[in-house]
C-alpha cells in the first residue's frame, strides 16, 4: 500500500490518501474508523493499518467502483509524515564511510562493525517533494544525500532486532540536504553534525508498506539480522546521473538500528529514521574520490535552480529543486576574525 499526505485547500489542511496507479482515494471517505491525518493513522497501528490494507486490495481489485478518486496530478504533496515525533540518522552503508574517511586519508574506523550509530536532527524541517529554501551560507558546499528512511508504526522500548521490522510501518525516499561549510566547521569541536543539517531534510513522495516490497527480499549480510532489500537506488542533478547503487548494501539492516535506538528509551509512531548516505550518494563522496584521482579536480556542489531527482526501485521518485532565502544574513562573520 502507498500512502501520501497532499494539501486540501478547500479545509486548508493536510489529508491522508490510499494511492493506487495515479489516483488518490481520502481515507475519511474511504472508511468511518480511517482519520484523514497521517499522524492520527499511525497512532492507530493495526487496527487502522488492517483496515486500510483491506481497501486498497479492494481499490486495485476494482471492487469499490464507487470510490472517488482524485488524478495526482492535480495534488500538491507534502511529507507523508508532516509532523514526526523525531528524526534520526543513521550511518548503515560501509561503502560511504570507509571511501569518506579514504578522501580524508583516514582508515576504516573499525567501530563501524559494532553497532550501528545515528544522531538526531531536525524534525521540524522535514518537507516532501517541492523546493528547498536555503540561506546564504548553506551555498557555501551546499550537497544531498541519497537515503532511505522509514517510519515507525508502534510505540516499542528496547526492541530485539529480531522482532523489529515489525515496527516499520513503511519506507520513503530520503534526501538529507547538508550544508558542508557549517558542518565541518562544527564538527572541528567534535559535536554534530547539527547546523549544518537541520534546515531540510526532504523525504517522500510516499509511504510504501513493507509488504510492497517483499518481492525485493534478500538475505541480510553474514551475522546480520532483519529484512534485506535489492532496491536501486539513483539522483540525478539537473537530468545528469550521479547516483547509482543498491540498498543491498546496506550493511546494518534498519531492525538493527531500530534495537539501537530503543535501547532505554520510547520509540513512537511517525519517528522518522534514515538509513544514511548510500556508497557514493552524495557530492562530498563525489568529489574527494575525484580529488585522489586527479588533483585538479574542481569541486561540484549544489547552487541555485539546480533540480534533483532521487528514485529508489518501489519507493518512486522525489524532487526537489534549489532556492535561494529573500534574507541575506550569516552566520559565519565570527570566523577566522583576528583575535584583539
Amino acid at each position: 500500500m502507498k500512502l501520501i499526505t497532499y494539501y486540501n485547500p478547500p479545509t486548508d489542511s493536510e489529508q491522508l490518501a490510499i494511492l493506487v496507479g495515479n489516483k488518490a482515494y481520502n481515507t475519511h471517505e474511504l472508511h468511518r474508523d480511517l482519520p484523514d491525518n497521517m499522524m492520527d493513522f499511525l497512532w492507530g497501528e493495526d487496527e487502522t493499518m488492517v483496515i486500510a490494507k483491506s481497501i486498497d486490495a479492494k481499490l486495485k481489485a476494482g471492487e469499490l467502483p464507487k470510490a472517488k478518486g482524485i488524478d495526482l496530478q492535480q495534488l500538491h504533496l507534502l511529507s507523508p509524515v508532516t509532523h514526526p515525533p523525531s528524526l534520526r540518522d543513521g550511518y548503515a552503508f560501509r561503502q560511504h564511510v570507509a571511501t569518506a574517511r579514504q578522501n580524508r586519508g583516514l582508515d576504516m574506523i573499525p567501530e563501524f562493525d559494532d553497532f550501528p550509530v545515528f544522531y538526531f536532527s531536525n524534525h521540524n524541517a522535514i518537507q516532501g517533494s517541492g523546493d528547498v529554501e536555503c540561506m546564504p551560507d548553506h551555498f557555501r558546499q551546499l550537497d544531498f544525500e541519497l537515503e532511505i528512511a522509514i517510519v515507525i508504526g508502534a510505540e516499542g522500548r528496547n526492541i530485539k532486532a529480531a522482532d523489529a521490522d515489525d515496527y516499520i510501518a513503511g519506507f520513503m525516499v530520503m534526501n538529507d540536504m547538508s550544508a558542508r561549510f557549517l558542518q565541518m566547521e562544527e564538527m572541528k569541536l567534535n559535536l554534530g553534525p547539527a547546523k549544518g543539517k537541520d534546515f531540510c531534510t526532504a523525504v517522500g513522495p510516499y509511504l510504501v508498506t513493507p509488504d510492497e516490497l517483499s518481492a525485493y527480499l534478500i538475505p541480510p549480510p553474514p551475522g546480520h539480522i532483519g529484512k534485506h532489500y535489492q532496491l536501486e537506488m539513483t539522483a540525478s542533478i539537473n537530468d545528469k546521473t550521479w547516483v547509482k547503487n543498491n540498498m543491498s548494501t546496506m550493511n546494518w539492516t534498519f531492525a538493527e538500528i531500530i534495537e539501537r535506538v530503543s535501547y532505554g528509551v520510547d520509540i513512537f509512531p511517525g519517528d522518522i529514521i534514515g538509513s544514511g548516505t548510500v556508497g557514493g550518494g552524495c557530492f562530498l563522496e563525489i568529489n574527494g574520490t575525484e580529488k585522489r584521482k586527479n588533483p585538479n579536480h574542481k569541486p561540484i556542489w549544489l547552487k541555485e535552480d539546480d533540480e534533483i531527482v532521487m528514485e529508489i526501485t518501489g519507493l518512486g521518485k522525489l524532487y526537489n529543486r534549489i532556492v535561494g532565502s529573500r534574507e541575506n544574513h550569516s552566520i559565519l562573520q565570527y570566523l577566522h576574525k583576528k583575535k584583539p
